[in-house]
């Protein structure tokens, strides 16, 4: 699927130190605007999502300054996992903790938008994922 799509990049923007690009290179998928990272993706579909979650708490606790929007891109029967991932008090001890920063994406929901998105898909903004990504905050009951 990535192999055709246009805009890959063979090598990582380079303005990190060797222990960062060491941990963003594990990352399945990054959305890059110039050598900016706009958004982190992981993808769940048979794997531990907890090794996905441990690289992007990585790099949070790492540069907690960076404003990198983070999913988790998985099954919908997986949602629940997910949630349950990213609040782990581990990942609840970040600052910010995981369930701010981190939201979830399903595979069918994201084939939806894509798809409904068709030819504009081109131009759009990482800010397009937050429109059907979902929080992964658990509330209050």
């Amino acid at each position: 699927m990535f192999s055709s799509a246009k805009h890959l990049l063979d090598k990582l923007p380079g303005q990190f130190d060797e222990p960062t690009t060491r941990t963003i290179a594990l990352i399945d998928v990054l959305w890059l605007k110039g050598n900016s990272i706009q958004a982190a993706f992981e993808i769940e579909s048979t794997t531990s999502i907890f090794s996905g979650l441990l690289r992007m708490a990585d790099l949070i606790a790492m540069h907690s300054y960076l404003k990198i929007r983070l999913y988790i891109v998985a099954p919908g029967e997986r949602r629940d996992k997910v949630i349950t991932g990213v609040n782990r008090p581990i990942f609840a001890s970040l600052s910010p903790p995981m369930s701010e920063m981190c939201r979830f994406i399903s595979f069918e929901e994201l084939r939806k938008q894509l798809e409904a998105a068709d030819k504009l898909v081109q131009f759009l903004k990482a800010d397009f994922l937050d429109l059907f990504s979902e929080s992964c905050v658990i509330e209050d009951a």
